[in-house]
């Protein structure tokens, strides 16, 4: 019995070993999770049988260390999670966040699958229904015209009011205050549009409006807005500038060059007039010229951006999480990856943040969890447990020797 029992150490031993081997050889691997040999006893009709294997779990509760490594598609999951990628028609999870662009610009991991993800529609919005293999397309940004516009100022209301009639755009004592804004037509050519404030009688101003030093006031909605007695904006809130595609200088030359017509939707919402120099909170417009691809932004929660020489970010789709209600019921297929199965439960998906799902750390990886230390010690401590059951046969056999030789 004593032989069968040690025979059963050694094995569960070995296998114990294999398991410390494994967990040392992938403690620089990317997203790997440690493993543990779990031991039970055995018996039979009460009397002991040795030891078995009764599983090899892996540890899902820590996280490995954080590598910053500056590139752009590289990802780390902090949390609960694992990417989710297609590989040949087969979903794979990850918690290896190596990831780059294939020739048809699909976010792709060493080993050929496809991130997962919620894409984009024609129209930029984000399709959360659907989850597809997430793709960046390389070709250009075409140029966007200038259709909304908004400023956010302060008029000072201890200036002495003037004649608008008066106005003269090269004297500066003919209005109180101005500002630029560049705007871009269909083609995506730049313009500038100068605002002019003129106070003409208390809570009253009128504004002017040049564009490239054309006077296109006329085809404004409305010139003037009001405040009331606490310096907070009444009315001219919202006006149009309608500039049409004939549009000529002094010269006789044309301003928009063959692009459209330009329709801009003006806001003043957040103006006040308190007795303060005039100041320009914030300013805004929708128009952009043309532009390039020139890198790849990540947000935390996943959100997926091309960045374009234009200055412009179009957004490209979200990178999703996937989680399990028992993560150890995963079926390890190599790859640092693993499938899902009947033990682990349905994967429930989502962004990044939120739910139970972790964030996203750009330009990263996680590490393995793996404790090196913690891992040699284990394995100091298998190696003498092998020894001690391997003593155990040669002392048992010693014993049978002697018995044979007294018989």
């Amino acid at each position: 019995m004593s032989y069968n029992i040690a025979l059963s150490g050694l094995r569960t031993t070995s296998q114990d070993l294999n398991t410390i081997s494994n967990n040392i050889a992938n403690v620089s691997t990317p997203g790997f999770r440690g493993s543990r040999t779990e031991f039970a006893s055995i018996y039979a009709g009460g009397q002991p049988g040795g030891v078995g294997v009764a599983n090899v779990s892996q540890n899902f509760n820590t996280g490995g260390d954080v590598m910053y490594t500056g590139r752009q598609l590289d990802m780390a999951i902090q949390g609960n999670g694992f990417f989710m990628t297609n590989n040949q028609g087969t979903t794979t999870y990850t918690r290896s966040g190596m990831f780059a662009q294939d020739k048809d610009g699909y976010i792709v991991d060493a080993h050929g699958g496809v991130l997962q993800g919620y894409p984009v529609g024609p129209n930029g919005q984000l399709l959360t229904g659907s989850v597809s293999d997430l793709q960046i397309y390389n070709g250009s940004l075409p140029a966007k015209s200038t259709t909304d516009m908004g400023l956010v100022l302060n008029l000072d209301s201890s200036n002495t009011p003037v004649d608008p009639a008066d106005f003269d755009p090269s004297d500066a004592s003919t209005y109180h205050a101005l500002n630029s804004t560049k705007i871009y037509d269909s083609l995506g050519n730049e313009h500038n549009l100068t605002q002019y404030y003129m106070k003409t009688a208390d809570n009253t101003w009128e504004v002017r409006y040049e564009m490239d030093g054309v006077d296109v006031t006329q085809y404004a909605s409305g010139t003037s807005i009001t405040f009331d007695q606490n310096g907070a904006l009444v009315s001219g809130q919202d006006l149009t500038l309608n500039i049409p595609d004939n549009l000529v200088d002094a010269d006789g030359n044309a301003i928009l060059g063959g692009a459209a017509a330009l329709d801009i939707a003006l806001s003043f919402n957040g103006t006040t007039q308190f007795g303060s120099d005039f100041s320009v909170a914030s300013m805004r417009q929708d128009g952009y010229s043309s532009g390039e691809l020139s890198g790849i932004r990540v947000d935390d929660n996943g959100m997926l951006y091309g960045v374009y020489t234009n200055g412009q970010d179009q957004l490209q789709g979200q990178v999703i999480l996937a989680n399990f209600p028992n993560p150890n019921g995963l079926q390890q297929i190599g790859n640092t990856a693993w499938t899902a199965s009947y033990a682990s439960g349905q994967a429930v998906i989502g962004a990044a943040g939120t739910g139970t799902m972790g964030t996203l750390t750009a330009g990263a990886i996680e590490g393995s969890n793996v404790d090196l230390t913690g891992e040699l010690v284990n394995l100091m401590t298998a190696q003498r447990n092998y020894q001690s059951n391997a003593k155990v046969i040669s002392t048992q056999d010693k014993l049978t020797q002697a018995l044979f030789a007294a018989i």
